[in-house]
């Protein structure tokens, strides 16, 4: 049978953009383009994150917005305006370091102040804005220590108040939680968000780490080989994964190989390498039957119910693995032709679990995602 279902559109371009990228390439050997054909549009006011592996291209078009580096292809404007041969300093944007580059000679005040200089305000004007900066991020008592006094995370407040001090039309932020705890790097995700959410400044922030974006952003474009595989709100990227590689990269994810058999009754029916057939709703294919990838997350795989129902696909296989995670156990089961299948069983609701026991398990059409390999 062949069909044809629309893929969906990976870049936008709105009518309010503040930022925009079109068709940027960047090359840094003249052969090999480490940013290719990138189209991407920034909205006022909102917190769109760069996600990506190292290597995927995503620094180097914070970069390349930044001033840092230039295009090689393509034109970035920002409010309209080209800035592809603007130097850092006249574009007016404010960065965040992973390394908070901050002057260990200066004061945490002096540091706050010292993008003033180039902008010409001093005396009463500049202390005026560092006080305001300094209250913003917390730090309004430590304003005459020096960078070694303070901890990561006061660190990472001051880098940012200088970033503001300016009142920057976007400020642009390369991994900067990168060096702290998890405890405190989940407690600043908050704070930064919330903060740029009561300025109503545009935020355009670098991160490999998926839960992290999920967690801050309005947008988050996904990046691979120097595209850009997906751009959604978290909800959409996390539910709606449009290819293989965004499935696998946003959240842990079941991939499994099967073979798609045609379209019945509104559904696609797949079969399994151990010859089960699968039902599933929601598609992301084109073109005509053959191989591709059956998507599920392990939230989406329960304990089967003893009666069959038409909405639910179920299937036995053998445990392998157990893992107690308090609330819930993550098991790891053989199936469909020894592959391996993860799901997440609420403890509370499980029996006692052993390698080797052999378990029926099931999940919902509408749960299940079909994309091209």
């Amino acid at each position: 049978m062949n069909f044809s279902l629309r893929m969906p559109v990976a870049t936008e371009r709105p009518v309010d953009a503040l930022v925009r990228f079109d068709d940027v390439k960047k090359s840094y050997d003249g052969a090999n383009l480490v940013v290719k054909d990138l189209n991407l549009s920034v909205r006022r006011g909102e917190f769109l994150t760069m996600l990506g592996p190292s290597g995927s291209g995503k620094t180097t078009t914070l970069m390349m917005l930044g001033g840092f580096e230039r295009p090689t292809l393509g034109q970035i404007l920002l409010d309209g305006k080209p800035v592809e041969r603007l130097p850092p300093e006249k574009r007016n944007i404010g960065f965040v370091f992973q390394n908070y580059a901050l002057f260990p000679h200066m004061t945490v005040a002096e540091n706050i102040a010292f993008p003033l200089r180039y902008r010409g305000i001093a005396g009463v004007a500049a202390k005026e804005k560092v006080r305001e900066a300094l209250g913003r991020v917390g730090l309004e008592a430590l304003g005459e220590r020096r960078p070694v006094q303070l901890s990561g995370g006061q660190q990472q407040r001051v880098a940012l108040a200088r970033a503001l001090v300016f009142e920057p039309s976007l400020v642009l932020m390369d991994e900067p939680l990168g060096a702290l705890d998890k405890q405190l790097r989940e407690r600043m995700q908050v704070e930064i968000k919330h903060l740029q959410t009561s300025l109503g400044i545009t935020m355009v922030y670098v991160t490999h780490d998926q839960s992290e974006a999920l967690t801050m952003s309005d947008r988050i474009a996904v990046f691979h080989d120097g595209r850009i595989q997906q751009l959604a709100d978290p909800e959409t990227l996390y539910n709606k994964p449009s290819n293989r590689f965004v499935a696998s990269f946003i959240g842990e994810n079941n991939t499994l190989p099967c073979t798609l058999l045609g379209v019945e009754g509104g559904s696609a029916i797949v079969r399994m390498n151990d010859g089960s057939k699968i039902r599933a709703n929601a598609l992301v294919v084109s073109g005509s039957a053959g191989e591709i990838t059956l998507s599920v997350r392990p939230e989406n795989i329960k304990l089967a119910d003893q009666e069959n129902r038409p909405d639910v696909n179920r299937f036995d296989g053998v445990l392998r693995d157990v893992f107690f995670l308090g609330d819930h156990l993550r098991i790891s089961v053989e199936a469909f032709g020894r592959h391996c299948v993860t799901a997440r069983v609420p403890a509370n609701r499980a029996r006692h679990f052993s390698p080797g026991d052999k378990v029926a398990l099931e999940f919902g059409v509408s749960a299940c995602r079909l994309l091209e390999t």
